[in-house]
């Protein structure tokens, strides 16, 4: 009898250390390549309606919790303000035109004037050559005696009066010039003052377009805190717009657990709003630095007061779920993310390799 309990001992002793070392193999082999975490929750990249502009609040185009699709009626601010700007402006680009129209016809008439000044002078030399002409045949005629000296004095007269002529019509054509030359400086003032008003209008009407807001995206209202009547600044807040289907999962990894993550491994997703679900995904990017790092104050473990404690580092996964599935996966949900890591498992080998030919180099 004794020796049948020995017997029976001894086969329960062997069976438990073979399951052992099965559950050890199998721990060694399979499970401690999967990295699990409950602190995981939904996110996205939500984005906050604000306002450009001041203005009452004229009309609230949704409610709250309400899907909207990429270009829907969000907000509407009074216009009226603003659409007076856009009228003042475009009555001064008008008015700059209507300069510049001025300014050419001036510019025209002036020019013109440059050709009725230079055909008198033309007239003036010609008259002038022809004085000259003569006073140069009479005066060999007067000195021989053949011809009065009164007749050269008088041709002499006439050479003078035509050259003074000459050089009054000059300075008539030189003024033409100048008038052509300030009359378009008055041009290109009017062009930029048209440009400057052409940009004033554009300002204008980007104001008036901006008094309606509409959803860059397609999502779901949240946090509507905008009401009909009231006084908005540029930059508040009127309502959150989180997107419709592009949700993600940020789970934060003890650093322990992060060596042997490498993004596109598979990951098993659960969460609590949905028990027994399985949801399937995979790591998109680790993050470069633990949580604390990147925190608002972030410690400082060299004042002599230091504690160790497990570093998080957040790790990004992309989640598969169906339209359904995705209304209820809403930001801040909480999850259990399982990650398999067995794609990386040896690339441990291959750290301690590449450590040992480095120490060995040196």
């Amino acid at each position: 009898m004794a020796v049948g309990v020995k017997q029976i001992g001894a086969g329960v002793a062997a069976l438990a250390l073979v399951g052992a070392g099965a559950g050890y193999y199998r721990y060694a082999t399979h499970g401690r390549y999967f990295e699990s975490t409950n602190d995981a929750t939904i996110q996205a990249d939500s984005v906050a309606i604000a306002a450009k502009l001041a203005g009452y609040v004229k009309a609230v185009r949704v409610a709250d919790n309400q899907d909207v699709h990429a270009g829907a009626a969000l907000v509407d601010i009074d216009p009226v303000d603003y659409a007076t700007r856009l009228s003042s402006a475009q009555a001064d680009v008008v008015n700059a035109r209507a300069a510049i129209g001025a300014s050419d016809a001036a510019v025209a008439e002036a020019q013109a004037a440059v050709g009725v000044a230079t055909a008198a002078l033309t007239a003036a030399q010609a008259d002038l050559d022809h004085a000259s002409a003569e006073v140069r045949r009479y005066r060999p005629l007067v000195a021989a005696g053949a011809e009065p000296a009164e007749k050269l004095s008088g041709l002499t007269t006439a050479e003078q009066k035509a050259r003074a002529d000459v050089a009054a019509k000059g300075a008539a054509l030189d003024q033409a010039r100048l008038r052509v030359a300030a009359l378009g400086a008055q041009t290109r003032q009017a062009s930029a003052r048209e440009q400057a008003a052409q940009v004033a209008e554009r300002a204008a009407t980007n104001d008036l377009n901006a008094t309606h807001l509409t959803a860059p995206m397609a999502g779901r209202v949240a946090s509507r805190a905008v009401r009909v009547g009231q006084f908005v600044q540029p930059g508040m807040r009127l309502l959150t717009l989180v997107p419709a289907g592009d949700v993600y999962v940020v789970a934060n990894f003890k650093e322990t657990q992060v060596g042997l993550m490498r993004p596109g491994q598979p990951v098993e997703i659960t969460a609590d709003a949905l028990p027994g679900i399985t949801f399937h995904g995979a790591i998109e990017s680790v993050t470069p630095g633990t949580g604390a790092n990147f925190s608002l104050i972030p410690p400082q473990n060299a004042t002599g007061n230091f504690t160790k404690i497990v570093q998080r580092v957040p790790v990004r996964i992309r989640i598969q779920a169906g339209p359904q599935a995705r209304r209820v996966l809403v930001p801040g949900l909480s999850l259990n993310v399982t990650v398999d890591t067995r794609a990386a498992k040896g690339e441990l080998d291959a750290i301690a390799r590449e450590t040992e030919r480095q120490a060995g180099a040196r």
